[in-house]
């Protein structure tokens, strides 16, 4: 792995020297949309001498992958990533006669640790995030990459806030909190979205994914395209084919292709086809029109995970590549993907989601209206399919929900202000650790009579450990006597863990306790309460107190 040499601006077209993730801008323009360039000519020569001795996933071009080599050498580091890539092509037979086409390839992306292509975009921010010290950051997302983030932080120990709207199915919703994401499900459009997601991140000091202008998370889907040309024998195709919401995706596989055709491994780029779903299709409507920009639309699809109105700059970066490629953009309905999916299942037994099936379905309506000729050679991405998580895996509280809107329509700034406030105190989060259900759920009902904060609770020391590294709470309230591991030893645990030794602790306990055990507590928690002699608003009003001084200290420390 390498860090890059250089940056170039895709606006300006300037390089500059990389320096650090922290400046990922133009110097002369200041635009975000930058683009790594590594040494190619060393990594050419690997090409050449057959990658021997390398593994098969997407860490087989690590020679240009944005992760420095002092972390890539580093054991523990490896070990906290998350594999994908490597997926298997598939040369259609029964499928491909029913479009009369000689030549199509399927690249299965299923085939990945979540099943899916963002499992590649996951891979490799993650491991970017590990190379810079993050341990904490928010995504916002249509459903498959709040997925594959969350199984790659899980994996890594980052904590993760999903933001999804409430239109994804709820399997994938689950499926997000399975992998222990906090999942934040809001009723109001993507875009929307994306916004509380953007302020919430924000207002906490957190690192925020920026989706397509992410260079880990475009550089990650480079590897599609090194694939694809090794999968062929160094051939070339011509079109490679995807569905598309925000357009992240084909983005980052282009400049695979490109680089391997600047290299002159390759003898020309393919021609390009984006597809997406009728019900939300402002980049085929841009580019029917002849656009560069495309207008923001209103999404009215039963494909939630394509329901991105706004692609902004990720469309006319694609109408760039079809202008100097070649390409076509094509809109399908609902239905259309339904039936595509159908066809697939029945002939080439593969079962893949309804944002797939756009892409079948788009393709079926490029050959019927000769956009591709049945010689042509023709790669489609099958970007996925998950699998549902049943209810009973997770409880009752997997998800905090937020209230913009009824009908997805547009809320107003003051709504997303007001609903942002009402998060900060949804996603305070306490814990409980204490083995008597009954006094903790006396203390529960304490906490929520004032404030409407998140509560866990833990029967004992070692699930409260567990659920504290996995949450990383705002405060934990604890007791100390309880079984397989008394709170002494939680608080000892807990301090000597990098991630967890900040979280303030209040102990509430019956125990009587000597006095090198009082100079101890002193020392490790925020105050220490008798249950027989708790005073009700004493008790409140310092937890509440610990919590905001938390939070302003986090403030600070972000700012």
């Amino acid at each position: 792995m390498a860090l890059p040499k250089q940056l170039q601006c895709n606006a300006c077209g300037r390089k500059q020297a990389f320096v650090s993730f922290s400046q990922l801008s133009c110097q002369a323009c200041g635009s975000d949309w930058v683009d790594a360039l590594y040494d190619y000519s060393a990594f050419k020569r690997v090409l050449l001498s057959g990658l021997t001795g390398r593994s098969t996933n997407l860490w087989r071009y690590h020679d240009v992958l944005p992760i420095s080599e002092t972390s890539a050498d580093n054991e523990t580091f490896s070990n906290n990533l998350i594999s994908a890539g490597g997926t298997p092509m598939l040369h259609s037979v029964k499928y491909a006669k029913t479009l009369n086409l000689e030549h199509l390839y399927i690249k299965d992306e299923r085939y990945g640790p979540t099943s899916s292509f963002k499992d590649r975009q996951a891979a490799v921010a993650v491991a970017s995030m590990l190379d810079n010290g993050i341990n904490e950051c928010v995504i916002a997302s249509t459903g498959n990459a709040a997925v594959a983030y969350a199984a790659a932080c899980a994996r890594a120990g980052i904590k993760l806030w999903v933001f999804m709207t409430s239109l994804v199915p709820q399997d994938k919703l689950r499926e997000a909190a399975l992998f222990g994401a906090e999942v934040i499900r809001v009723s109001g459009n993507y875009d929307q979205t994306k916004q509380i997601a953007s302020d919430f991140a924000q207002r906490r000091g957190l690192q925020l994914d920026r989706g397509a202008r992410s260079l880990p998370a475009r550089e990650a889907f480079k590897t599609i395209a090194y694939e694809i040309v090794e999968n062929l024998g160094w051939r070339v195709p011509d079109w490679y084919l995807q569905a598309v919401s925000g357009g992240l995706g084909p983005i980052g596989v282009y400049r695979g292709f490109q680089e391997l055709h600047e290299m002159g491994l390759i003898d020309r780029v393919p021609k390009l086809g984006v597809l997406q779903v009728e019900g939300c299709s402002p980049m085929v409507k841009a580019f029917k029109e002849g656009s560069s920009i495309a207008q923001p639309v209103l999404p009215e699809t039963r494909i939630a995970i394509l329901s991105t109105g706004d692609p902004g700059q990720g469309y006319t970066m694609l109408w760039k590549i079809t202008q100097k490629y070649g390409g076509y953009m094509e809109a399908v309905t609902d239905q259309e993907a339904f039936q595509s999916m159908h066809t697939l299942a029945k002939t080439e037994g593969m079962a893949v989601e309804p944002a797939t099936a756009v892409a079948f379905a788009g393709l079926e309506k490029m050959v019927r209206n000769n956009i591709i000729a049945p010689h042509e050679m023709v790669v489609v991405n099958c970007t996925g399919h998950t699998f549902p998580v049943e209810k009973h895996v997770l409880g009752e509280e997997w998800s905090l929900d937020v209230h913009l809107s009824d009908d997805q329509s547009p809320a107003p700034r003051e709504g997303l202000i007001a609903a942002l406030n009402s998060l900060d105190e949804k996603a305070t989060t306490v814990l409980l650790i204490d083995d008597n259900p009954n006094d903790a759920l006396l203390i529960r009902r304490l906490l929520e009579s004032r404030k409407n904060y998140r509560v866990f609770h833990a029967l004992d020391g070692l699930e409260g450990l567990k659920i504290a590294r996995q949450r990383l709470p705002d405060l934990i309230i604890t007791d100390l006597t309880m079984p397989n591991m008394d709170g002494f030893h939680v608080l000892e645990e807990l301090r000597s863990d990098e991630r967890t030794r900040h979280i303030p602790v209040i102990v509430v306990s019956a125990r009587d306790i000597t006095h090198a055990e009082r100079q101890f507590l002193n020392r490790q928690v925020e105050a220490h309460y008798q249950k027989g002699s708790l005073s009700v608003r004493e008790f409140v009003d310092q937890v509440v107190g610990v919590i905001e001084h938390k939070n302003t200290l986090d403030d600070g420390a972000a700012n």
